[in-house]
């Protein structure tokens, strides 16, 4: 089926998401995004069928409500979204505003994929205070309401009933503290995971290369010409890095599906057995 997209996010992982899948194991317990985000490989995952169960985690609190009310609760979000789009018309932009402060004030999930869908280039940002304070794209009045319905109900399909969504730090949900240390825990534990960690754009590399103790396998996947390499006048593709653990990567070579290719915002998806 086609993968539904309900959230508009800046660094999903909708367009890699083929390519990633390309090395998930089978027969999946449970997969675990602790940078959930969009939800891109969770949901491409589901569409697939390649897990029994899922959980979403991601420690912006009321991303984490939009998710749960999308899975449990589609059509009253939608509704709630058309309600909202439609009466933005008068003056889009001194009503994204409204809608932006009364969503500091009472973090409702319908506000919040409204201030997605409008916002320059679908990214989160906040101030020192905490409150959400992106400006609006004003060339733009977000997805139609038919089409977002489309994506939540699609969404909820795949996910309902078998995923559990939560907002904590990382390190709780993978067990143990600091990034590398939490991945050796898991090399310890033979648990399978990949991490979508750093990566380059032509010559320029961004991030730092993870640990060579942590045995993992590094491959890169093509995400295309970089847009703003592009504007600048310049072409330039951008690769970004995946990392297998030691204990996925024997996994997909016992089954003849991983081909040994060696070849960087931290998402980590991790399979459980």
């Amino acid at each position: 089926m086609k993968t539904p997209h309900p959230i508009p996010y800046q660094g999903s992982k909708r367009n890699l998401s083929v390519q990633i899948l390309a090395y998930f194991p089978k027969q999946i317990n449970t997969l675990i995004e602790p940078f959930a985000g969009s939800g891109a490989i969770t949901l491409a995952a589901a569409a697939w069928g390649l897990a029994d169960h899922y959980h979403l985690n991601d420690l912006n609190t009321p991303l984490m409500e939009l998710w749960r009310m999308i899975i449990e609760e589609p059509n009253r979000l939608a509704r709630q979204y058309e309600t909202i789009w439609f009466s933005q018309h008068a003056d889009h932009r001194e009503y994204y505003y409204r809608i932006r402060k009364e969503f500091n004030q009472t973090c409702q999930p319908h506000h919040f994929l409204y201030l997605l869908a409008r916002c320059v280039k679908a990214s989160v940002r906040y101030n020192l205070k905490g409150e959400f304070n992106q400006s609006p794209d004003n060339r733009r009045l977000g997805a139609l309401p038919a089409t977002v319905r489309d994506h939540i109900l699609g969404a909820s399909c795949l996910l309902k009933g078998r995923t559990v969504c939560t907002s904590q730090d990382y390190r709780n949900i993978v067990r143990e503290a600091g990034s590398e240390e939490t991945l050796r825990d898991l090399n310890s534990r033979n648990i399978s995971y990949i991490v979508s960690y750093d990566g380059r754009t032509g010559g320029k590399v961004h991030g730092r290369v993870l640990l060579p103790d942590l045995q993992l396998r590094h491959i890169e996947l093509d995400a295309g010409r970089s847009a703003q390499e592009t504007l600048l006048g310049r072409a330039a593709v951008t690769y970004e890095s995946l990392y297998l653990s030691p204990a996925l990567a024997q996994r997909l070579q016992n089954c003849c599906k991983y081909a040994g290719q060696n070849k960087k915002q931290l998402a980590l998806a991790g399979a459980v057995n």
